[in-house]
């Protein structure tokens, strides 16, 4: 009885450090994130590299149909206007699954893009690869970029674009716009994590 007691202490013990120490999947801030090249809402291949006056990137893992996505839809198209011409453009990619979700197929993106007047790049990350190795989980999930002298893209920022989903007026904490001021300063960001209110990604059912 005492051997099978130890066996499972072991056993127990090998589970516990193997998940304390198991890297959590995705980026964290200061590892440097991936290019990648995804259909646009124009037909048309994006890359990172393709922006080539960039300083950095506002990555948002968004989509059409999430509650929390439409709610931050005018703070997203805002920050695009405030920071594009400054270096930090807006680049936007669809995650969801168009086979669950039918509403983020990319021809419901053109619309919304259409509708709601997209000035950024609207993405799919149809294999969802992309989304994985960043490690979004929710929409929206925010990324902040910071290019390097190098062109290697170091992540300064990731979680949600400020402290109130429902009203914006009433945000006082503006994590995303904090972050890409004090990037464009040369200061640190003040806050690098926050957690990412919204829907939970649609993936391909296996």
């Amino acid at each position: 009885m005492k051997r099978y007691v130890a066996f499972f202490s072991v056993l127990t013990l090998i589970f516990t450090i193997s998940a304390n120490t198991a890297k959590q999947e995705g980026y964290e801030v200061g590892d440097y994130a991936t290019d990648f090249n995804l259909e646009g809402v124009d037909g048309k291949k994006v890359s990172l590299s393709d922006y080539e006056d960039a300083e950095g990137f506002i990555v948002i893992f968004t989509c059409n149909t999430c509650p929390y996505a439409k709610m931050y839809e005018q703070r997203i198209i805002k920050l695009h206007k405030t920071y594009a011409d400054k270096g930090y453009p807006v680049v936007a990619i669809n995650p969801n699954c168009s086979e669950r979700s039918p509403g983020d197929s990319m021809s419901e993106m053109k619309k919304r893009a259409q509708e709601k007047g997209f000035g950024f790049a609207y993405l799919q990350d149809e294999t969802q690869d992309i989304t994985k190795a960043y490690g979004a989980t929710n929409t929206p999930h925010v990324y902040i970029l910071d290019k390097e002298n190098s062109g290697k893209l170091k992540v300064a920022y990731i979680g949600t674009i400020d402290n109130n989903y429902k009203d914006a007026d009433k945000a006082n904490v503006h994590y995303v716009q904090d972050a890409v001021d004090a990037l464009m300063q040369g200061n640190s960001v003040p806050e690098t994590n926050t957690k990412a209110i919204g829907c939970t990604i649609k993936w391909k059912m296996s």
